[in-house]
């Protein structure tokens, strides 16, 4: 049964990966009337612009903005134009993560920490959600149902780490667990219907996890679609008891 009924919803990170997996699960969804898909380079993206035209044949809305998570005057220009188009928001996706890219790895030894690395690597994982979380923060307030959910990772999990390593990734996915969790505790006193969650996706066939993946067993790595529809399930069973939760792809609690 769901207990929020999704039919407005943004997704952050939508242009590749579990994001453009989430962007065509929700499309599909009968129930939903608009469809915000925001990455860096929404409006330029040949896999957004195609679900944009299926919305529209089906008589849907399908926003495409250009969104930088880590950049707050990009964010305030998402807020101002949705503030032209959206009244509610019913569920917000964030999938932008950071792992590798070409000047950031991740640290298999202490001495490989390097400070820019470190600062790009919290500006995604650990400060691009709450700054979502902020310039949602409209729509987030009112007396009515919501859920504001971000990717996270289990080893951003304290309690179970047992390999070290990645530094800069296993503390930015923690630090973003203690900001949706302080987020969860504001909402509740704020908006006593929304829901605030962070989720994980499992090891996913990916960009992120691609050059990671030679010791993952077949069966533990995922397609983006099967993440996407495991995801969408645990979105749609979650009620307010549930606020402030760690909740791995198939509805394993995880340890903060």
């Amino acid at each position: 049964m769901r207990e929020i009924p999704l039919r407005h919803a943004l997704i952050m990170g939508a242009s590749s990966g579990i994001g453009h997996a989430m962007a065509e699960r929700l499309a599909a969804d009968p129930d939903i009337e608009t469809l915000v898909l925001c990455s860096r380079r929404a409006r330029s993206s040949a896999l957004l612009l195609r679900l944009q035209s299926q919305l529209a044949a089906a008589g849907k809305q399908c926003l495409l903005l250009d969104v930088d998570i880590t950049d707050e005057a990009s964010l305030a220009g998402m807020t101002n134009q949705l503030r032209k188009d959206m009244q509610v928001i019913d569920l917000v996706v964030n999938t932008v993560g950071l792992l590798h890219a070409e000047d950031v790895s991740p640290e298999k030894a202490l001495e490989h920490i390097s400070l820019p690395s470190m600062q790009q690597v919290f500006a995604v994982n650990a400060f691009g959600p709450i700054l979502l979380a902020q310039a949602l923060m409209p729509w987030l307030k009112v007396r009515r149902p919501v859920l504001f959910t971000s990717l996270s990772a289990r080893v951003g999990s304290i309690g179970d780490n047992r390999l070290g390593g990645w530094y800069s990734y296993r503390a930015s996915k923690a630090a973003q667990n203690q900001l949706l969790k302080t987020l969860a505790i504001e909402l509740a006193r704020r908006n006593p219907e929304a829901i605030v969650l962070a989720l994980h996706p499992g090891t996913t066939d990916t960009g992120l996890s691609r050059p990671f993946q030679a010791n993952v067993a077949q069966e533990k790595l995922f397609t983006p679609a099967f993440v996407a529809d495991h995801l969408l399930q645990q979105i749609t069973q979650a009620t307010v008891e549930d606020t402030g939760s760690f909740i791995a792809w198939d509805g394993q609690r995880i340890a903060w």
